[in-house]
C-alpha cells in the first residue's frame, strides 16, 4: 500500500511540475515537435495554457488516487485518477484540435 502511494506520488507530482512548466513557463518544447509544427506563434500562449492545465489535472488526480487508496485502504482512489486523467486527456486533444489543426498531425 504504501509502495502504491510513493508511486502515485512521484508520477502525480511529475505530472503537476511539467504541467505548471507547460502552462507558467509556457516551454512548448515539453511537447514533441510534430504535436506543435503547426502551432502559430501568437497561439502559443493559449496552447501552451490548455496543454499545461491538461497535465495538470492528470497529475492532481494521480496524486489524489495514493492519497484515497492509503487513507481508506481501497482502490476508490482510482476513480479521481479516471476523472483528472479523462479530463486532462480531453483538455489536451481540444488544445490540438484547435490549434495544431488536427490531433494526429
Amino acid at each position: 500500500m504504501i509502495v502504491g502511494f510513493v508511486v502515485c506520488m512521484i508520477v502525480g507530482l511529475l505530472c503537476v511540475v511539467l504541467g505548471l512548466l507547460l502552462w507558467k513557463k509556457q516551454m512548448i518544447s515539453l511537447v514533441h515537435d510534430y504535436h506543435h509544427k503547426n502551432v502559430q506563434k501568437s497561439d502559443v500562449p493559449a496552447y501552451t495554457r490548455l496543454m499545461g492545465i491538461g497535465l495538470l489535472l492528470i497529475g492532481i488526480g494521480t496524486c489524489f488516487t495514493g492519497i484515497i487508496n492509503l487513507a481508506f485502504q481501497t482502490g476508490a482512489g482510482w476513480i479521481a485518477f479516471g476523472i483528472g486523467f479523462f479530463a486532462g486527456i480531453g483538455l489536451m486533444i481540444k488544445a490540438q484540435m484547435k490549434y495544431n489543426g488536427s490531433f494526429f498531425s
